[in-house]
């Protein structure tokens, strides 16, 4: 399973910031920190070359099946249906602002509002809508709809 926006920051820690990789992949204050730097400087990448971090992952690997998770932004998921066509799956988790709020979220105006927090919200077509609001039996339900599917393309 590859993360978009782990890549992202995997590449600009090492490659541009001297960032600490592990550190920012973490819910502590250090993340905080550089977090809407590390926004901006993803946006610029992708203003240039929108196809930039989602080419960083599958560069060199072949794979029956990807799941690529936390891409953020429509160009992300535009690029993979260009790219892979009829063989990419969109998959939506969602859980309620309350849920969220109970796991911790904080919501930061000009942080929890920018487009790679909430540019997916509207405009895609998911090919599945996981509903993960803390009842595990639904949740696994969900899932193991989803992995079947999966099997089946194997």
């Amino acid at each position: 399973m590859w993360r978009i926006a782990e890549e992202m920051l995997g590449f600009s820690c090492t490659q541009e910031h001297g960032l600490d990789f592990q550190r920012l992949l973490d819910a502590t204050d250090y993340k905080e920190l550089y977090r809407e730097d590390m926004i901006r400087w993803g946006e610029e990448r992708r203003q240039s070359d929108p196809g930039f971090f989602c080419r960083i992952v599958v560069e060199g690997v072949t794979q029956p099946i990807w799941i690529v998770s936390d891409t953020r932004r429509s160009s992300d998921v535009e690029w993979f249906r260009d790219v892979y066509g009829d063989l990419v799956q969109v998959v939506r988790v969602i859980a309620t602002e309350e849920t969220r709020r109970r796991r911790n979220w904080v919501f930061v105006t000009g942080i929890d509002d920018a487009e790679s927090e909430c540019g997916l919200d509207q405009g895609i077509s998911y090919d599945w809508v996981i509903t993960n609001d803390g009842d595990q039996l639904s949740l696994d339900a969900q899932l193991e709809k989803l992995l079947q599917f999966i099997q089946t393309k194997l």
